[in-house]
């Protein structure tokens, strides 16, 4: 489930510009006590909300890779590279030297030394200091510390609205992006990569851009890929990528990009959803333990992570989809707990709660007029009275004047209960990478695929054009059903 999933520091892939050299950037470089502090006291918020640590021998590989980049850089033994469950593709970086990469991103990439590009662009945005330098120009005044007050007075309820995003989401200025696309480049070359990658790695976002925007519609938020909100993708980007490592002297595959070593690695990968935090398929959620799924009006979107689902709708419409115990007292108790959660000392006033059926579940819906210092806040609640003493809610947060209670209402009433045969047919989904028969076709391994759109699906992974055939012993990867 996701409250703040969708905040993630986006990752460009390193560049580097004309007579980009040999030295500097980074020859001495050292994270401070204070940055490691605030770093160390960062890393367990940022994972809990955006996914947890993902545990295995792709983690493992993850921070050997890293500590070979940091090294490159003169950050040596200084830096914290950990594997994120979460599908988004993404990359950030925060002071510490805490650097964080999605399975998502792992999963569409093709070499190690494309995933070693992303790595030194973001060692090049710890040494070029940027994180540092954006905060000091937001609202939020110190890593760790939220200016919860700024809106509300309530934590929970500025995040839900979104006003917390900015903390995370650090858009790096032009300047800043080249600067670390220059650092990166170096260090992709001095840890003996092929500069070439940066290009090809940016080609893998670009091409996952196009598949998203093809296959989910312009009105979804998520056919824009996370890294693609802050480190926009230009054709000349990946032009200047390509020149750049040119300009380094080397040719193509003149250094290793270890192709067959990483696409072993990804074998075995979880893609997608994780099934304990449920499966978002587009506008719908379905969550097979809970056995519990709603679906979203069109033009809203849906992101998970283990906290809660992120909502996003038209207007600024934003909101979240939870659950817990449900107390003695019940759905109203339920409900007054919630309000008491998101908006502690928050000058408010509810109106009259209804108690209705949705789908065959008692439910309560509550509408509530928050006060802020920026004027009034519509908040609406759900509640549902789950099977086995559980307890779901939607809260969702708009401006009055947009007047979205239509959208609102369909969403709340879309909640449901999933029997028993639709749970079992939700099952996670893996990459499996084989080595193609003599036999083979494209057509005939996509058909292969777990997807609703197999044959995009496959080229986009494995970056190939409809027009590119297949050879024998070629490697590929196919995203499939994991057993039961």
């Amino acid at each position: 489930m996701a409250r703040l999933a969708k905040t993630l520091l986006a990752a460009g892939a390193a560049l580097c510009l004309l007579g980009c050299g040999d030295g500097g950037g980074g020859d001495g470089a050292v994270v401070s006590d204070s940055e490691r502090r605030a770093g160390a006291e960062m890393h367990p918020r940022l994972l809990g909300e955006f996914g947890g640590s993902y545990a295995g021998d792709e983690a493992a590989y993850l921070a050997a890779l890293g500590g070979r980049i940091a090294a490159s850089a003169g950050l040596g033994g200084q830096c914290t590279f950990t594997l994120v469950n979460s599908d988004v593709v993404n990359a950030f970086a925060v002071p510490g030297c805490y650097i964080y990469v999605t399975r998502g991103l792992m999963a569409i990439v093709n070499s190690e030394a494309e995933l070693a590009a992303v790595l030194a662009h973001e060692v090049g945005h710890i040494v070029g200091e940027h994180a540092e330098r954006q905060q000091r120009r937001s609202l939020w005044r110190g890593l760790g510390v939220l200016a919860v007050e700024v809106i509300t007075g309530s934590e929970r309820l500025t995040r839900i609205a979104g006003a917390a995003a900015g903390f995370f989401t650090l858009r790096y200025s032009r300047k800043q992006e080249y600067e670390a696309d220059d650092l990166g480049l170096n260090y992709l070359r001095r840890a003996g990569y092929d500069p070439f990658a940066a290009a090809d790695m940016l080609e893998a976002l670009g091409r996952q851009e196009q598949f998203l925007a093809r296959t989910r519609g312009r009105d979804e938020a998520r056919s824009i890929p996370e890294w693609a909100r802050t480190h926009p993708l230009t054709r000349s980007r990946v032009e200047r990528a390509r020149e750049a490592a040119s300009a380094t002297g080397l040719g193509p595959d003149a250094l290793p990009e270890n192709e067959v070593r990483y696409l072993g690695e990804l074998d075995g990968l979880l893609y997608g959803d994780d099934p304990a935090q449920g499966f978002v398929s587009g506008r719908r959620f379905a969550h097979p333990v809970m056995r519990i799924g709603f679906e979203a009006p069109p033009g809203f979107t849906l992101t998970n992570s283990p906290q809660a689902i992120l909502i996003e709708g038209p207007d600024g419409l934003r909101g979240e989809f939870a659950g817990g115990r449900l107390p003695p007292g019940g759905l109203e108790a339920y409900a007054d707990a919630v309000l008491r959660q998101l908006l502690g000392d928050t000058p408010a006033q509810a109106g009259a709660a209804r108690a209705v059926e949705v789908n065959g579940v008692p439910a309560l819906f509550v509408t509530i007029e928050v006060r802020t210092g920026e004027g009034p806040v519509a908040l609406s609640l759900a509640a549902y009275e789950g099977e086995g003493g559980a307890a779901y809610h939607f809260v969702m947060v708009s401006n009055p004047s947009t007047e979205p209670a239509g959208a609102i209402e369909a969403l709340f009433r879309s909640f449901r209960l999933l029997g028993a045969e639709e749970a079992r047919a939700l099952r996670p989904r893996r990459l499996e990478v084989i080595r193609a028969g003599p036999g083979d076709s494209l057509r005939g391994l996509a058909a292969r695929m777990a997807s609703e759109h197999p044959l995009d699906h496959f080229l986009m992974l494995n970056g190939r054009s409809a027009d590119q055939p297949i050879g024998a012993g070629d490697l590929v990867k196919l995203v499939v059903y994991a057993p039961r």
